[in-house]
């Protein structure tokens, strides 16, 4: 192979992402040099997190740079090596982009045992969406056994993974997602307690009658409408873990009306950025890959064929049209 395709930003979005903020480019595969190593990327991953760094903003981190390939996480395959560390054959995963081949100098590259965890799963359950599950669960939820967690936009990487943890705590576990395919998924096959159908248009009611005795945790993903019906359950003393708010990201932010809970509850809310807390990925990520690999944590994919199918894909995800973590397959299985 003497090309790859890749995909840049070539525009900023004016309100939501289109197809037309992207290009495909063809471009030589470049040689390495010393410390390097070139990667065949299998798959690629599509998080909520791309939208914000689509806009010039001040945020936690840079900007996406326009005319540059789109950041990503990756899973792949060592193709060529002038690297000690890494072999050609060596399975691993890195923040490549969007884009078929990559060059890297090791740093964020890291290998990978795709025999007992399937490659792709490193860029799920066991990667970013699932460590920051288990950081936001654990160490800002700190949940205990008997309590009641909620967890918005359950049926997702991040929020499936949340029930099932707080599930193994003991807890009593409320999804709310969109769609009754996406709640009978939720209950059925993620182990949940309950799940709400924020579509079905009852959502303060329907909660009320999930969480009879309030909710003491909350992992919010969505914000909006779908976080105020939680704040109006919340018991004294709730912790919440802001993770996302999705329902503002392609657009308008959707305001929330119940924030005066936060005092009349004495609620302890964060947000992070699970990408500032590393010190946690070792013992975090060697426990959700022993909870795959044994069968005790399970995972949904949507997974869109070829690197020319990502805009759509990504635009899907944002208005909630995948079940599970949101991949991109560029190596034919």
């Amino acid at each position: 192979m003497s090309t790859y395709r890749r995909i840049v930003l070539a525009s900023r979005p004016q309100g939501g992402v289109a197809a037309s903020n992207f290009r495909l480019e063809t471009v030589p595969v470049p040689e390495i040099g010393d410390g390097q190593v070139l990667v065949r990327n299998h798959f690629l991953s599509l998080d909520p997190y791309m939208r914000m760094r689509m806009e010039d903003v001040k945020s936690y981190a840079a900007p996406q740079a326009l005319d540059e390939v789109m950041i990503g996480g990756t899973a792949g395959e060592i193709v060529a090596s002038r690297h000690p560390k890494f072999a050609v054959g060596d399975k691993v995963v890195g923040m490549l982009g969007w884009s078929e081949m990559g060059v890297s100098d090791g740093t964020l590259l890291k290998k990978v045992d795709a025999t007992q965890v399937p490659l792709s799963a490193y860029l799920g359950a066991v990667g970013m969406p699932g460590m920051t599950a288990w950081y936001g669960l654990n160490q800002i939820i700190q949940p205990k056994a008997g309590q009641t967690i909620a967890v918005s936009a359950a049926s997702g990487a991040v929020g499936s993974v949340v029930g099932q943890l707080a599930k193994q705590h003991g807890c009593r576990v409320i999804g709310i997602a969109g769609g009754r395919q996406k709640c009978d998924v939720v209950v059925n096959e993620f182990g949940f307690d309950a799940c709400i159908d924020y579509k079905a248009g009852n959502l303060f009611k329907d909660l009320k009658a999930a969480a009879p005795d309030g909710v003491d945790g909350l992992f919010e993903n969505v914000g909006g409408a779908v976080m105020d019906a939680v704040l109006a359950r919340m018991n004294p003393y709730g912790r919440i873990a802001l993770c996302g708010m999705i329902s503002g990201y392609d657009g308008q932010l959707m305001p929330v009306h119940y924030l005066h809970m936060v005092l009349s509850m004495r609620l302890t809310m964060q947000g992070f950025i699970i990408s500032e807390h590393m010190e946690f990925w070792p013992q975090g990520l060697g426990e959700l890959g022993q909870l795959v690999a044994a069968g005790k944590l399970r995972y949904r994919e949507t997974i869109a064929e070829g690197l020319e199918a990502a805009p759509d894909a990504f635009i899907g995800m944002l208005r909630g049209k995948n079940l599970g973590k949101q991949l991109v397959r560029m190596v034919a299985a």
